[in-house]
């Protein structure tokens, strides 16, 4: 295996992320084809190869799904509908703030973002309609990004909510066995990646997409809860609680998610069948994120990940110290790096030369890996954010409209939050 060409694993490394970010195939395909390529060409073992099945990541984005389809089928989601909507459509802003508030809300208890716009998407639009947002119009457009910009980017302040943190999760702890837990993650995004970014998308929403609703004042009359909507409300809290404590008891948030998944899975307890468990778990979407982390493993044990950090450094005006010039250099490379890999693939290739890059800022280790988080959030495009091109799908979002919001975020955010982001990482100790 030593005697591999580097040259041979660069091209197939290569041409998987270019397969992935100009999306002429399938992502699950371009994975799949991944696989292949690998044994066949004997570039890496297996273990490397398919080390992302072992992943925590992979097993968190699966039961996200079937938490999902379980939220979706007893009812909650409908539920959750006709509550919101007197509060929510009183104004304008207050319907926007409160769309994205609930992105966040909701990605506290469901890992996967796709699933969360799945299930937001008809809600919100649903509420947008009943306070007299026609379909097509500048406000249902407006309320669609809400669900989808504010989806992913928010959530990347929530470590089990975003599919490109699992990614330099299971990066981390592939390459430099860093075991980055929950609590930490979001003392230290929350601020700037979730409370700020939050306030910013809103002002852009509101600004660029004006829209007068018409108030509700009364709701529809529904049943009491059901037992089974009682079981899942106490299955979803629990799992909260696990999730927001691990760092109390050491057990992962993928595996506390598999259990809340097994239990809505079994017979006569939980909520699924195995029709439902079938339509409702996105296996392209599983595949897609074990090949990415077996792309990061192969990546950083053939070396490869070292010698394209080495010419990358040539290039960087790093200086020698620790310094908001280095950070903000940093963040600049994640970005166009975005560009080619797009963010589920940003950190798979950058996680692995974070030793290097530390090295050479002054930064240290952590917090090289974690100020990613702030790039990939940011996407300039919205092909760069995958879950902002099916929400703009699922809304009828036209492609202008994508444009212009996610270019405007990213120059104001560059601008004003930056820094802040930057001021914050020092105050915790991750900037040097």
């Amino acid at each position: 295996m030593a005697e591999t060409p580097q040259w041979l694993t660069a091209l197939v490394v290569g041409c998987t992320i270019l397969l992935w970010a100009l999306a002429r195939l399938p992502e699950y395909l371009t994975a799949l084809l991944f696989f292949a390529a690998a044994m066949l060409l004997h570039i890496a073992p297996a273990s490397s190869v398919f080390s992302g099945f072992a992943s925590s990541a992979f097993w968190l984005v699966l039961s996200g799904f079937v938490l999902g389809a379980a939220i979706r089928k007893v009812g909650l989601a409908q539920r959750w509908a006709n509550w919101l909507v007197v509060p929510l459509s009183q104004s304008w802003p207050r319907m926007i703030m409160g769309t994205l508030l609930l992105t966040y809300l909701l990605a506290l208890v469901m890992p996967s973002n796709m699933g969360r716009i799945a299930l937001l998407m008809p809600v919100v639009l649903a509420l947008g309609e009943r306070a007299g947002i026609a379909p097509g119009s500048r406000g249902s457009i407006g309320l669609a990004l809400a669900v989808g910009v504010g989806t992913f980017q928010l959530s990347a302040s929530i470590l089990p909510a975003n599919v490109p943190n699992l990614v330099l999760s299971g990066a981390a702890e592939s390459a430099w066995q860093l075991h980055l837990q929950w609590l930490p993650w979001w003392l230290l995004h929350m601020p700037v990646v979730g409370l700020a970014k939050g306030l910013l998308l809103g002002g852009c929403i509101i600004v660029l997409f004006r829209a007068q609703p018409l108030p509700v004042t009364q709701r529809d009359t529904l049943a009491t809860l059901s037992a089974a909507e009682w079981r899942l409300l106490g299955l979803l809290l629990i799992t909260l609680l696990l999730w927001m404590t691990d760092s109390l008891h050491g057990l992962s948030a993928a595996w506390v998610g598999l259990a809340a998944a097994c239990v809505c899975l079994l017979p006569r307890i939980g909520f699924l069948s195995g029709d439902d468990f079938a339509s409702g778990v996105n296996i392209r979407t599983c595949l897609y994120i074990a090949g990415i982390l077996g792309l990061a493993s192969v990546v950083v044990e053939s070396g490869l990940g070292r010698l394209i950090a080495s010419a990358l450094l040539s290039l960087l005006p790093l200086e020698a110290q620790p310094s908001f010039h280095n950070f903000a250099v940093l963040s600049a490379l994640v970005s166009l790096l975005n560009f080619v890999l797009t963010a589920n693939g940003v950190p798979a290739m950058v996680t692995p030369m974070a030793q290097e890059l530390a090295s050479a800022s002054g930064l240290p280790l952590i917090g090289v890996v974690m100020l990613q988080v702030f790039a990939y959030a940011t996407p300039l495009l919205p092909y760069q954010a995958s879950p902002v091109v099916v929400a703009m799908g699922l809304g009828n979002v036209p492609a202008r409209a994508g444009l212009m919001l996610c270019v405007t975020l990213f120059f104001l955010s560059m601008v004003l939050l930056l820094p802040l982001d930057y001021l914050w990482f020092r105050l915790l100790g991750y900037g040097g």
